[in-house]
């Protein structure tokens, strides 16, 4: 293409952001104009990035659509572009981003600031998996935190601020640690152009090490992984339900994209020497972040520590180091996009009629609300693991690739498979079932057309993704397997390095 989609694509929702800001008065009609502006802002963006999705080439490792242009006097560029990596989280990002917007119909509070955050959000986090220059990155990736610290601390429940700033404070503490790797980076390699420094790696495997730990500090308190995932049940709890959507389905994803991005492919020998010390971190968060769902009161609260279990899959998948391991990570971010960002919908739509999420709450809800059941059944299956569901897709490879690369690791994960299953089952059981005995559940209304549009497209997805994978897996498969050839010299150096040595 001759024109810079790209960037049409990633500033659009800031032209939605102008209108919004053109209008006056707070009256219904202001209010109205403005759920429609960004309604159709972030609809009009998801219609543009299907257009790079149509004109990629899936059998093309390198990027795509690229531009370029001087910035901050040559000492870093502005230039985007997309890959088989980044390519399926620029769509997940515009899909999703309309829904959030009808999922926040109900809004009343400062509906015009409320909108403008969300759509600023959206071009910083399409910005982060379309930059490919090191600062470029570092901007947008920081950036994000602001609008969401603001969506969280403004509309959010009645601990908003402590979740707000905890929120801040963890992730902004481990990027520091980052950007102070890319002042180095830059000072050694004379670049921060990641294409250049993907292609021609200039790191010593000692100065790797110390990379490697340095973007991880910031990553692994993104995804969360454990111990830093204390932040991520009180956000969630105390965000808005779009705000829950947005945080788990996108910026969680921010952290295994950055390994994919950063950590594998310019750092192979840390990545390998590391490789036993985050099996073992995502072997823990499987298991415990499992068992500590189990223990919940609060809806929200056990999806968020699900969350945390199921992005030790995907860190366990990306350091299996092998093609299985990886396309697993990759599909696992892609499918628990869907279907956590769907769960929270689905607790928001309970949430909206009885203004509590403690489950003791409920019981019997498929009597009053059977569409309701079946939508959430669809996707209590699908954060399971059931086979036919998206969520199967991911997990089974990447146990698949974890297996390969250590029996141990696979085994002690596969008890998560067990655990997720008891706790999802147990939540989805008490909601759901039981006797209708609850006053106040005896004449709720099932879901309205709205609900139904928010989550229909959900459900297809989660149920046509787990049948047919191919339209997912074929996007990254040509971009992953360039990904593993690095990983797979330095897994041979090492064993030449270690043969050598017993000799």
């Amino acid at each position: 293409m001759s024109w810079p989609i790209l960037s049409v694509v990633t500033f659009l929702p800031l032209v939605g952001v102008a209108f919004i800001l053109a209008l006056r008065g707070d009256d219904e009609t202001a209010i109205r104009q403005t759920r429609l502006i960004a309604l159709w802002t972030t609809v009009f963006t998801f219609l543009l990035s299907l257009l790079i999705w149509i004109n990629f080439d899936a059998a093309a490792p390198g990027f795509q659509f690229v531009e370029k242009h001087a910035w901050l006097g040559g000492a870093a560029s502005y230039q985007m572009g997309v890959d088989g990596i980044s390519m399926p989280f620029v769509i997940l990002t515009t899909f999703l981003m309309p829904i959030c917007i009808l999922a926040s119909w109900h809004v009343t509070k400062r509906v015009r600031e409320y909108m403008i955050a969300f759509l600023v959000l959206e071009t910083l986090m399409v910005g982060v998996f379309c930059a490919l220059d090191l600062v470029l990155f570092y901007l947008f990736f920081e950036a994000g935190l602001i609008p969401m610290f603001l969506i969280i601390g403004i509309w959010g429940g009645p601990r908003r601020v402590y979740a707000s700033f905890k929120f801040f404070l963890y992730t902004l503490l481990g990027s520091v640690l980052m950007l102070l790797a890319i002042i180095y980076m830059y000072w050694t390699a004379g670049t921060t152009d990641i294409a250049a420094l993907l292609t021609n790696p200039v790191f010593t495997p000692e100065a790797q090490k110390w990379l490697w730990l340095a973007f991880f500090a910031s990553f692994a308190v993104k995804m969360p992984m454990w111990p830093v995932h204390t932040w991520l049940p009180d956000a969630h709890v105390e965000a808005p339900t779009a705000g829950s959507v947005i945080l788990a389905a996108i910026l969680l994803k921010m952290g295994g994209y950055g390994f994919l991005r950063f950590s594998l492919p310019m750092f192979p020998d840390a990545s390998l020497y590391f490789q036993d010390f985050v099996f073992v971190l995502s072997v823990i968060a499987i298991v415990y972040t499992s068992l500590v769902a189990l223990m919940q009161e609060d809806m929200k609260k056990l999806i968020a520590y699900s969350s945390v279990a199921h992005m030790g899959f995907v860190t366990m998948g990306i350091f299996s180091l092998n093609r299985q391991g990886i396309d697993g990570a990759m599909f696992q971010m892609i499918s628990h996009g869907l279907v956590s960002g769907a769960l929270f919908l689905c607790v928001g739509v309970v949430y909206d009629r009885m203004h509590t999420r403690e489950i003791a709450a409920y019981g019997g809800l498929v009597k009053t609300m059977p569409l309701f059941a079946f939508t959430f059944m669809v996707f209590t299956m699908a954060n399971v693991g059931l086979p036919g569901t998206s969520g199967f897709v991911g997990e089974f490879l990447s146990l698949l690739g974890a297996f390969q690369a250590n029996t141990w690791v696979a085994f002690f994960a596969t008890t998560g498979v067990i655990l997720s299953a008891a706790y999802a089952l147990w939540l989805y059981r008490r909601v759901v079932f039981g006797k209708l005995e609850k006053p106040a559940l005896m004449h709720l209304p099932d879901m309205t057309p709205r609900e139904l549009a928010t989550l229909a497209p959900l459900v297809v997805l989660t149920i046509f993704f787990g049948a047919y994978p191919a339209p997912i897996l074929d996007i990254f498969g040509a971009s992953v397997e360039t990904l593993i050839k690095p990983l797979q010299q330095a897994a041979a150096a090492a064993e030449a390095l270690a043969t050598a040595s017993l000799q």
